[in-house]
């Protein structure tokens, strides 16, 4: 069975339509392998969905799910907002650091009034123990920054991850390629390789699938 690419930035199909696009990819670092996708919708200001990787029924060039859109409206929420305390009397934040079992903070707003003592924070969810991929994440190799992430290449029958596809370089000469699970040592604050940037440069150019071009 062939292989299949989770590219951030797809679009992505349920069985009755056009429901959005990947922005993240959801990893089991432990296990390494993807089990969801962050799935934006597009043109609706809503916030996008955790689509389990089991509903994925093809991705040849484009995401392709095997729910309906009503069913996809009713995934859980990538985002969540809560309200927390410890605004400043001058209506300065403290850090925003990660919550427990979620992702940093994107986005945050205060009561009005000076002096108020609460704010909203909207942060991604991310089940406990795994960790979120974004587009533009910094792949580090052994001896620096190599480049960013395009996405991933994954075995469609445990959804185990085989390459992590990079952009490497930067506007002039830049070249794709996909790097073997077997080189990433972790994936804290971006990709992180046991291998040199020469031997990144090495590595022959991978044909990921760029559906919007």
């Amino acid at each position: 069975m062939a292989e299949t690419q989770f590219t951030i930035g797809a679009r992505a199909y349920c069985s009755d339509g056009f429901c959005g696009e990947v922005r993240r990819v959801v990893v089991d670092p432990a296990a390494r392998a993807v089990t969801h996708l962050v799935i934006e919708p597009k043109h609706r200001r809503e916030p996008g969905r955790l689509v389990p990787v089991g509903l994925v029924a093809t991705t040849t060039g484009e995401i392709r799910l095997g729910c309906t859109i009503a069913e996809f409206d009713k995934l859980d929420l990538a985002e969540e907002t809560e309200t927390v305390e410890g605004v400043d009397y001058a209506g300065g934040y403290g850090s925003a650091g990660a919550v427990q079992g979620y992702g940093y903070a994107s986005g945050m707003g205060v009561g009005m009034g000076l002096g108020h003592r609460s704010r909203t924070v909207t942060h991604d969810a991310v089940p406990l123990g795994e960790t979120e991929i974004s587009r533009g994440d910094h792949v580090h190799a052994t001896d620096g920054e190599i480049g960013l992430v395009q996405g991933f290449v994954v075995d469609p029958g445990d959804h185990h991850v085989t390459h992590v596809l990079l952009q490497e370089g930067h506007l002039w000469g830049r070249k794709e390629v996909a790097i073997p699970i077997s080189a990433v040592t972790g994936v804290d604050d971006g990709i992180r390789l046991s291998i040199t940037k020469q031997q990144v440069e090495d590595l022959p150019r991978a044909d990921i699938e760029h559906p919007n071009r």
